[in-house]
């Protein structure tokens, strides 16, 4: 019998079984497709050796009009701007103290400092600094007191603790755990003092929920909800995620608290040190009392320079966020909110659906999408500034940073779907949809985030298993080849080449890598290899009425842009004799590049020897330094008997 070629639909299909779904491929993780043949993704190396605290789900990247690149970033502690690879703490103050409402008390023996402050609004694990305090008296002296500390434990509406450290060490030196480490301070008996009377504490911003708290039993949901009976089993989110948002005003930034407050950066008065951002209603010469001082999300209109909050608090009861309200300011103003004859100020209400959850700008419009419909948001001019339209209904949004643009293109992740926007909105056709959501965390599905990949024509959505409470899988769609594929990582922010020349992602280590860099995986040192793999369905001849031997495998694979000295694969043939039966045979190679000059060369065939009724093809990799293309391998298939 002649060799037969293996070519397979490219793509991933997991919405059927295995032995229906012949010509195709069932599994695979750390690779793509490139015109139709899979191959291992790209991989990935750190921006800096510098880390961040938090974890990160936002990141914006922009240029300043001398040329300096910025990337703002935000975390569920703080908000930094990335420059060079620097970490810069650019976290609001909320509340500065007047000299001597601070004062401190320590135990001999302890490294734990109390400090009590009337009326402090702080929770536990924000962030304050000490200024102007004085020893207490023995090892905590001034220099010790007079830092940056993250609290431990709120005691009270009045009182909290901090853990000592030594002088100018960075705050990330004390372990999540709480064990000692060496920079720890421990308190003596002469440390008797309270501070002094010149202590002044600033309080940043309060931090935000890493992982999302589910609320069960009874009164955890609305009423009449389930079955009578069943209150103890109901499952609620009883606080959000804390995500930002972030727009550039120029070489300024503009960022937002989901839910909260509105913030403003100003490049030109942040050269060295850099300042803090300001809350929108302090800008200077800002004195309309219609800013808003809330918001869900803010943008800049890139086209007409208005900064847009959607769910905003209304010019007429500021402070109380209404979450279907959008306001945007006069043209060139972030400091004029409140609606004039002489200004573009303005606002709109949308009537459908309960709340923004997303707001995603293309090249002709904003799309504004919410819990149970799409609207379209329109530049109009004077005098009505803006309008807005709905254009979809029923339809559903996984999160806040579930939508992302590709031109005049929406795509995004709903409850068990994906929709495009392509001037309708219409649900995606999903290969692997079943798969997916089948095993989707839906109470951490606020952390899940799209990122879009445009070298390759990709749109990724990061989320987390049924069996995490964090970021651990993937799902692509490749919008050029219009197919499905998946795998496991864990990245919690991405933004795509442009400023940057490659992909930047943000990692639950508290680091940022470029990707598709390198072969390897560059959170470690030395780097480690990328497991990768696909295996096919199963392969059958004639429907299955005759068993198959296979005793010859020829390659057809590429090892272009490898790196390692001698980059190989693993190609696997496994039989089985039933649908739903054990892989019963299987039989493996190693296939090695052999030569690159003057034409690539690899293995030229592989001799096995293999029985059975279907048989799939798995091909795996786990070196350093490999980077591999299938293209269409052939098998020495011959119709065989039993025996």
């Amino acid at each position: 019998m002649p060799l037969t070629k293996l070519q397979f639909k490219p793509g991933i299909n997991r919405e059927t079984t295995s032995y229906s779904n012949e010509g195709g491929w069932f599994d695979g993780d750390k690779i793509r497709f490139r015109a139709g043949f899979p191959e291992k993704i790209g991989g990935w190396i750190k921006q800096s050796g510098n880390s961040f605290l938090g974890s990160c789900r936002a990141l914006f990247s922009w240029v300043a009009l001398a040329g300096d690149s910025y990337l703002g970033l935000g975390t569920h502690l703080k908000y930094y701007i990335n420059e060079g690879g620097d970490y810069n703490d650019i976290t609001p103050i909320r509340l500065t103290t007047a000299a001597g409402d601070a004062t401190f008390s320590a135990t001999d023996g302890s490294s734990i400092i109390t400090v009590t402050e009337n009326s402090h609004g702080a929770v536990q694990n924000d962030f304050v600094t000490f200024f102007g305090a004085d020893s207490l008296g023995g090892n905590i002296t001034a220099d010790v007191l007079n830092q940056e500390y993250q609290i431990v434990t709120r005691l009270s509406g009045n009182s909290y603790t901090i853990q000592a450290r030594a002088a100018n060490t960075s705050i990330s030196s004390i372990t999540e755990d709480g064990e000692l480490n060496p920079t720890v301070v421990t308190a003596n008996a002469l440390d008797t003092g309270d501070g002094g009377s010149f202590s002044v504490a600033t309080y940043q911003v309060n931090t935000g929920l890493d992982t999302v708290v589910p609320g069960t039993g009874w009164g955890a949901g609305t009423w009449s909800r389930g079955a009578w009976g069943s209150g103890s089993d109901l499952t609620v989110i009883t606080d959000i995620l804390r995500l930002w948002s972030h727009d550039n005003f120029g070489e300024d930034l503009i960022i937002n608290v989901r839910d909260g407050g509105i913030y403003y950066w100003d490049k030109s008065t942040s050269s060295d040190p850099f300042a803090r951002a300001v809350a929108l209603t302090d800008l200077p010469g800002n004195t309309d009392a219609g800013t808003p001082t809330l918001a869900k999300q803010v943008m800049v209109s890139d086209s007409d320079r208005h900064i847009i909050a959607f769910g905003a608090d209304p010019v007429d009861d500021i402070g109380t966020l209404d979450p279907l309200l959008i306001r945007f300011s006069d043209q060139e103003s972030p400091t004029t909110w409140t609606p004039t004859a002489t200004n573009t100020a303005g606002d709109l209400r949308i009537s459908a659906g309960s709340e923004i959850v997303a707001a995603v700008e293309t090249r002709q419009q904003i799309l504004v999408i919410t819990d149970s419909s799409v609207h379209a948001m329109q530049f109009l001019g004077p005098p009505f500034t803006f309008g807005i339209s709905q254009i979809s209904e029923n339809t559903t949004i996984m999160g806040p940073k579930t939508a992302v643009a590709v031109d005049d293109f929406v795509f995004w992740m709903g409850a068990e779907e994906f929709y495009v926007y392509n001037g309708a909105v219409q649900r995606l056709p999903c290969s692997v949809r079943d798969y997916v959501f089948s095993d989707f965390n839906d109470i951490q599905a606020e952390k899940t985030t799209a990122a879009v990949n445009s070298s390759f024509g990709e749109i990724w959505w990061f989320y987390p298993s049924a069996s995490s409470d964090n970021i651990d899988r993937y799902v692509v769609y490749n919008y050029e080849q219009q197919i499905w594929y998946y795998g496991t990582l864990n990245r919690t922010a991405w933004i795509d080449r442009g400023i940057n020349q490659t992909p930047i992602a943000a990692s639950t280590d508290g680091y940022l890598y470029l990707h598709e860099s390198s072969n390897d995986d560059g959170s470690t040192l030395p780097p480690s290899a990328i497991e990768a793999h696909i295996e096919s369905s199963q392969i059958d001849i004639a429907d299955g009425d005759n068993f198959a031997f296979i005793r010859r495998l020829i390659p057809d694979v590429t090892f272009r842009d490898s790196t390692g000295d001698n980059p190989q694969v693993d190609f696997t043939i496994k039989a089985r004799n039933f649908p739903g039966g054990n892989y019963l045979q299987s039989d493996d190679a190693v296939v090695t590049k052999s030569a690159s000059v003057p034409v690539e060369q690899f293995t030229d065939q592989v001799h096995l020897r293999l029985r059975g009724r279907s048989f799939a093809v798995r091909l795996d990799s786990d070196d350093t330094g490999v980077a591999w293309r299938l293209g269409s391998p052939r098998l020495d298939v011959r119709q065989d008997g039993r025996r």
